[in-house]
């Protein structure tokens, strides 16, 4: 079959899929009820906001001449060009993924799809490979990073299982796409760095005091990331988490989005990093200290989660931190780190 005949029968079905499960406009946000550790009186609430469900399908994000990044839907014989099927059709359409979970904008691009097929408008779809990726996220409203969060990696690093899930920040400063390089800053300032391959959880609805067993309706999806990290900056001035992870490009994150109904399970994924070709981290997710739903519903005591807020879940044992003294061997200009989990595909980047 060709890839024209495959693109027009996959996206019919994809239209189908939206229709049948997408995002509904104005459907009312997770019903939560107060945890036990909810601020004294705080009601739950309640709010109408897009919905997280979207059909199972893989997103990404195309750079293009001039530097500009849109959304592209990932097909067996290439990516969708959203911004450039729409413009032909005359039609509105999210340029990105950010915008297409605020909005709950999933119809436009169904109507989108559907009048590629009818149009046969082969063209807008374009091989993987001749393609530029672009940041997925380039301004969430929070980067919410948990910390300690694998039974292995705190007995690598001889510390104790924390009791609640730590939370630290990234900045958007720190936000870089698959493929990318990370330009290290001199070594005055930093030379201690070190790979944490991470899942990134990205939420899709108004998530506030939710209780686990509804954390995951707040979810839209998935991503591979690396918490790139300086130690030194981390750990040897004070403990300044946020500096020690949030340098130009800290941040990496792709190749795709992938919706939670194609995941499935966030916490049985396999997860491994690989460096200039070796084998560092190799884990599951089913390793977690606190799973997906109870780091969403802590979170979420706290402060609400938002469309497009994303969640780095922490990094399995591994990480050269974890090593002893004597053998560990930092991260220079030159190397190759690429971050692989199950059903999310490898992310990759270079050091400079």
């Amino acid at each position: 079959m060709t890839g024209r005949r495959r693109f027009l029968m996959d996206t019919g079905a994809l239209g189908l899929g939206i229709a049948a499960g997408g995002a509904r406009a104005g459907t009312t946000d997770i019903q939560p009820s107060v945890p036990p550790l909810a601020a004294a009186g705080e009601a739950p609430r309640v709010t109408d906001a897009p919905a997280a469900a979207l059909p199972a399908v893989t997103l990404l994000s195309m750079r293009h001449a001039g530097g500009h990044e849109s959304l592209g839907i990932r097909f067996d014989d290439g990516v969708f060009d959203v911004a450039q099927a729409a413009g032909l059709l005359g039609l509105q359409a999210p340029l990105t993924i950010e915008q297409l979970l605020r909005e709950g904008s999933w119809p436009q691009v169904e109507a989108v799809v559907a009048g590629t097929r009818s149009a046969n408008l082969s063209q807008t779809l374009t091989p993987e490979s001749s393609i530029s990726f672009g940041r997925l996220f380039t301004n969430p409203g929070k980067i919410v990073c948990v910390g300690l969060n694998y039974r292995k990696h705190a007995q690598e690093i001889g510390m104790p299982v924390p009791k609640v899930p730590i939370l630290f920040n990234k900045f958007n400063n720190s936000l870089a796409p698959h493929n990318g390089v990370i330009r290290l800053p001199p070594r005055e300032v930093s030379y201690k760095f070190d790979y944490e391959t991470e899942l990134l959880v990205v939420i899709g609805r108004h998530a506030r005091n939710v209780p686990e067993a509804q954390a995951l309706d707040a979810v839209a999806g998935y991503c591979t990331a690396n918490d790139f990290s300086a130690r030194d900056l981390q750990l040897e001035t004070g403990g300044q988490w946020m500096i020690g992870k949030t340098l130009d490009a800290f941040a990496p994150i792709g190749p795709y989005f992938v919706s939670a109904a194609r995941v499935g399970d966030p916490n049985n994924l396999k997860i491994e990093t690989h460096v200039n070709g070796e084998v560092r981290q190799s884990s599951n997710t089913s390793d977690f200290i606190f799973n997906v739903q109870q780091v969403i519903s802590y979170i979420s005591r706290h402060f609400a989660l938002e469309p497009g807020d994303i969640i780095y879940t922490g990094t399995p044992q591994g990480v050269i931190q974890g090593m002893p003294p004597e053998k560990r061997v930092w991260l220079k200009a030159g190397d190759q780190v690429v971050s692989t989990i199950e059903k999310l595909g490898k992310l990759s980047f270079t050091l400079a």
